[in-house]
């Protein structure tokens, strides 16, 4: 890779300006030392230190530790994305205690809305990987009563909890 042309890839822009580049910058360096899991996470924690109230910072150490297999830590990640995405929306911090009519999560078109029912999916997903089905569960039907639809589709999460985790098959 060209140096110049390296240069323009660590520097691109997907954020606008609602993320410093900076910040924007050490998530770039994290994508490119993902091989080294000390090193993207020293570039993650710099992106954060930069842009704390940012949920894109937040978001990139959440799927860096998922993807790595750090569930714990990504369910903690996941909970800080969470609180940050209710705070954008003005819900309760409390996942249990937001209601439908909080925001407009039936529709598609409410960004912050459909990225706060992604979250708390992944947020309920990561805790039934982690063996605790009641609480995954728990989150999974709230998601549900806030997207009937079933847009975000935890149905087919929920109900494989509900069959004991086997397949329709078995």
């Amino acid at each position: 890779m060209s140096e110049i042309w390296e240069e323009d890839w660590l520097n691109r822009r997907y954020y606008g300006d609602s993320l410093p580049a900076a910040a924007e910058r050490e998530l770039h360096l994290a994508a490119r030392a993902y091989g080294q899991d000390e090193r993207a996470e020293e570039h993650l924690h710099s992106a954060i230190a930069i842009a704390p109230d940012h949920l894109a910072v937040h978001l990139g150490l959440y799927k860096f530790y998922f993807y790595k297999g750090r569930l714990r830590e990504a369910v903690a990640t996941a909970r800080i994305c969470l609180q940050r995405s209710a705070a954008e929306l003005g819900l309760d911090p409390d996942w249990r205690r937001v209601r439908p009519g909080d925001a407009q999560f039936g529709s598609f078109d409410a960004a912050r809305a459909r990225f706060y029912m992604f979250v708390l999916k992944a947020y309920g997903y990561i805790q039934l990987r982690l063996g605790r089905l009641e609480e995954g569960s728990m989150v999974l039907a709230k998601l549900l009563e806030l997207d009937p639809g079933d847009k975000i589709q935890a149905r087919v999460l929920l109900d494989v909890v509900q069959r004991g985790g086997e397949d329709d098959d078995d």
